[in-house]
């Protein structure tokens, strides 16, 4: 299986490699000069993978200072793990030329993100997703942050990685859930983007299973759209608010939850709430071809029951509201066609009531 790279072309273009059984240490250095470091990981993934990440990079001249790890889970995306991870680097002894090897899924790229970006106003930062959600998705396009009690992602920036390394080996390490999980982001890109990233979507089923063509498929189209995207719109001014596709409701519902409602599943129920709404908008019955897409990701198509009115209070704070939306006003990312995104489309309190209610059991 070949290499692949997509660059990235924003004012400070990145690349990111795609393959199978990276030589991490030349990859990195053939990009970065090699120098002082530290790897931020979490407790599932560091066991996993972080000695080896440690012995590349020393491999290739990096002097690793230490790796942190946090606990797994949306938990660590907290004020009180960003506080932490700062006087744990501070003490380590990192300086402002240093690079933050953040090794791990979107909860470690979004952390260690915002910490690269911050710390000593702004350090280098290298992406290596482990799953296939911060593949296709988190560790592209530059947004860190963590979460607050009050909503998801609400204190956050835009940092650009220096590099991005996705290793689909370190996708067999995976429970099936976090590969139907990164699969939901891929399903979304591919209906917004339509043309030959829509007919990719066949791959989905075969992608479940841990095929590695259909994977590496799969990553390149989503961050080759996703580069697209964010080329033109790197700060969301306006193109890149259609990524927000089911995030509307997806983020809604993991707040109400308590954040234990996984982020793909999140997504997955999102997206069926859109489609609800894009058909009364727009007359285009597209719910079907959601549903049919997420069974073969293995991914729900209803939530356990999650309360309505938590979530519409969720929704209520979500980051891309203005003020001009209104009290009770919401604006959601909706589909005319596969290919036709609208973003902006407002949507009542009552109809953002009854999409939630159809997908909640």
């Amino acid at each position: 299986m070949p290499v692949e790279t997509v660059d990235v072309p924003v004012t400070s273009p990145y690349p990111v490699i795609v393959g199978s059984g990276l030589d991490l240490g030349r990859i990195v250095s053939n990009t970065l000069t090699p120098g002082l470091c530290a790897i931020f990981t979490d407790s599932t993934v560091g066991p996993l993978h972080a000695a080896r990440v440690q012995g590349a990079l020393e491999g290739a001249g990096w002097t690793v200072a230490g790796t942190i790890e946090v606990p797994s889970g949306e938990s660590s995306k907290s004020i009180e793990a960003y506080a932490g991870t700062l006087g744990r680097l501070a003490r380590m002894g990192l300086t402002r030329d240093a690079i933050i090897f953040a090794l791990g899924g979107g909860v470690v790229g979004d952390l260690g993100g915002f910490v690269a970006g911050t710390y000593m106003r702004g350090v280098g930062l290298v992406m290596l997703p482990t799953s296939l959600l911060a593949m296709v998705d988190s560790a592209v396009g530059g947004k860190v942050g963590v979460d607050l009690p009050e909503g998801k992602n609400l204190v956050g920036a835009f940092v650009r990685p220096r590099l991005v390394a996705a290793d689909l080996d370190w996708l067999a390490t995976l429970p099936g859930r976090e590969i139907s999980n990164g699969l939901a982001e891929t399903i979304k890109m591919g209906l917004l983007s339509g043309s030959d990233f829509f007919d990719d979507l066949g791959l989905v089923g075969a992608a479940r299973t841990g095929d590695l063509d259909a994977l590496q498929s799969l990553v390149l189209d989503s961050v080759r759209f996703k580069a697209r995207v964010v080329a033109e719109d790197e700060l969301e001014g306006g193109l890149r608010a259609i990524l927000n596709y089911g995030h509307t409701v997806g983020h809604a519902l993991e707040a109400a939850a308590d954040y234990n409602l996984q982020h793909g599943q999140a997504v997955a129920v999102g997206m069926l709430a859109a489609a609800s709404l894009s058909r009364k908008r727009f007359g285009r019955d597209l719910i079907d071809v959601h549903e049919d897409l997420l069974h073969a990701a293995g991914l729900p198509r209803r939530v356990p029951a999650v309360g309505a009115e938590l979530a519409l209070l969720a929704m209520g704070r979500d980051k891309k509201r203005s003020a001009t939306d209104g009290a009770a006003g919401h604006r959601f990312v909706l589909l005319e066609d596969v290919g036709k995104p609208v973003r902006n489309v407002p949507v009542s309190e009552e109809e953002a009531r009854e999409a939630i209610g159809a997908i909640v059991e």
